[in-house]
């Protein structure tokens, strides 16, 4: 797992690693929708909390469906269709997946009440303004972020139909050879168009490290699906 933990929160970006899963969702898949078996998905869920020191009976989740909802989260609701979820109750774990999409986690920093959110970004989100409805959900002021393992620029190719709105929207220069869409850099200036200052970003490319991370491009839709697990702790 991968920790970002600015003071107030604990927060980790799954990876592939360290489940009970087998064959193409090897090994820790936190994806209903993905075709596992659900009874090995759960105890993946239970393992991932375990890590991260999350209750799974209060994890929230939603039914991603590349939208612009974000939703405040209640313990263990889960299957609303949203493509965010924020909550400033501590203790109350909420959850992005993700498999080539970009989990952004966003928090409270600078004296503000704490709250955190999670956001599923793909293509259509980030067009569609993911971002700016998870700053509105907290409160622009006072914000840091972080952009997780996501399909890289190295490896997202994509049509005109979609290389020229994210020119339009983030600049020429998100969209490369061969329409090569920079998805790390359009989270991060949508992120920035919104208010946050500060943005950490990890750049590792989902599709690059099959040892490690889920991608839906990569493997044809059958994997399994890594994800951001996030909370306030006091």
């Amino acid at each position: 797992m991968i920790r970002w933990q600015p003071e107030g929160y604990e927060i980790v970006f799954t990876t592939r690693l360290g489940g009970v899963s087998e064959g193409p969702f090897e090994s820790l898949n936190l994806g209903r929708k993905s075709g596992d078996d659900v009874e090995r998905v759960d105890e993946n869920r239970r393992i991932a909390c375990e890590a991260a020191g999350a209750d799974v009976e209060k994890l929230a989740l939603n039914y991603q469906v590349h939208s612009d909802r974000v939703l405040r989260a209640a313990a263990g609701v889960r299957g609303e269709h949203a493509d965010g979820l924020w909550t400033d109750e501590p203790g109350l774990p909420i959850l992005a997946l993700s498999a080539d999409c970009v989990p952004i986690a966003l928090v409270r920093t600078n004296g503000h009440a704490p709250a955190v959110a999670v956001l599923h970004a793909g293509w259509r989100g980030l067009l569609d303004g993911i971002v700016s409805s998870g700053v509105a959900a907290l409160g622009a002021e006072g914000l840091v972020a972080a952009v997780g393992p996501a399909i890289g620029p190295c490896c997202y190719e994509v049509g005109e139909e979609v290389a020229a709105p994210y020119r339009d929207r983030f600049g020429d220069d998100v969209v490369g050879g061969g329409g090569r869409l920079d998805l790390w850099t359009s989270a991060e200036r949508a992120l920035r168009a919104a208010g946050v200052e500060r943005i950490d970003r990890f750049d590792r490319c989902t599709a690059c490290e099959p040892e490690t991370f889920f991608s839906h491009r990569r493997d044809a839709g059958r994997t399994g699906r890594q994800g951001v697990i996030a909370y306030v702790t006091g």
